[in-house]
């Protein structure tokens, strides 16, 4: 019960990568990045190990940014035709690949780092990918030209690794789709479509992260437009509540996101997002155990999952050191109570 868990991602060692950056680029090549991208999941595993966390992930050490790790292996996907292009609704500008041919993987693009990780921890693992309508905004289209399409043909794809990657000893498979926040309608139309298309057959708990994205100017000056409440959920909870999704992950530490919208996920589990990425500052626990109260309210403890609001890979390491350890400490703070 309140088992806890992260968002994905952890920032990077300085070695590995630039901290503080989205899109860093690798301080290492060749076999010693193959090498420090190992050593880099250890420390992540062993972090959050140390911190109490219950399902853990890799942390993302080994992609250089969450859609395009995924993207690397893809062929029809261009790389050496990278442009400009808004994304997110023009939120920020994002130098991204060409979709150019026909899509299919050269070869798995993730089974290695599933199984090191899975080999090296005893505790519940769950690995992200991109979700399809995420990984249709992240690129420039000169071949499908139409972003159902296109997106269904990723989330063919994406189905492909997600079943590889499950039979390696996954317990959680996690698409994330912030792009589920920006296009409502597109989720409507397609949107959940492309995420039962590309979770078909998988063989773990499957999830779909929804946030507001990372802790990045872009987003906050975002946020800052959104009003005194932030309504978006209630347009694709309720699509969520009759997929065939086990797990929502969401936004909510430090948001004006309306807690009673947590009631249209009846019947899922819900990743309630109770530590802030938008911050370095660190919760306390007793910070982390109020936010879980007031979920609790709408969703049953044993549905809960205390979870980070977005992946930390832009943060600090001291930081997100702390914050995995207050996130833990809350968590057991309402566990107890509830048991004792």
């Amino acid at each position: 019960m309140l088992l806890t868990t992260i968002a994905g991602s952890l920032p990077k060692p300085s070695w590995l990568a630039e901290p503080g950056r989205l899109w860093a680029p690798w301080r290492l090549a060749g076999a010693a990045l193959a090498e420090g991208q190992r050593d880099a999941v250890l420390v992540a595993l062993r972090e959050q190990e140390t911190a109490g966390i219950d399902i853990v992930t890799d942390g993302e050490q080994g992609r250089q940014h969450f859609v395009h790790g995924f993207l690397e292996h893809v062929e029809g996907v261009d790389f050496a035709r990278r442009v400009t292009i808004g994304i997110r609704a023009d939120r920020y500008k994002a130098e991204v690949p060409t979709v150019t041919g026909p899509l299919r993987r050269r070869a798995p693009a993730h089974a290695a780092e599933v199984a090191f990780a899975r080999a090296h921890t005893t505790r519940r693992l769950k690995f992200t990918l991109p979700g399809p309508m995420t990984i249709v905004d992240t690129l420039a289209d000169e071949h499908y030209r139409d972003r159902r399409r296109l997106a269904l043909e990723f989330a063919r794809l994406l189905n492909e690794e997600a079943r590889e990657l499950a039979a390696l000893g996954l317990d959680v498979l996690q698409l994330d789709e912030p792009a589920f926040n920006v296009y409502m309608d597109d989720v409507a139309a397609w949107g959940i479509e492309a995420l039962h298309r590309a979770l078909e057959g998988v063989r773990c708990t499957t999830a779909v992260h929804i946030c507001y994205g990372y802790g990045i100017q872009a987003n906050l000056d975002w946020k800052a437009t959104l009003g005194r409440e932030w309504r978006q959920y209630e347009t694709t909870f309720p699509l969520l509540a009759r997929s065939r999704i086990d797990q929502v992950s969401l936004e909510c530490a430090g948001s004006r996101v309306p807690l009673e919208l947590l009631r249209l996920l009846a019947g899922k589990d819900v990743l309630v997002g109770a530590v802030d990425v938008a911050t370095a500052r660190v919760e306390t626990p007793d910070e982390v155990a109020a936010t879980i109260r007031r979920a609790m309210a709408f969703v049953p403890p044993e549905r809960l999952y205390p979870c980070t609001n977005c992946g930390m890979v832009p943060l600090g390491r001291e930081a997100a050191r702390g914050k995995l350890g207050a996130l833990a400490a809350g968590a057991a703070i309402v566990r107890n109570q509830l048991v004792g």
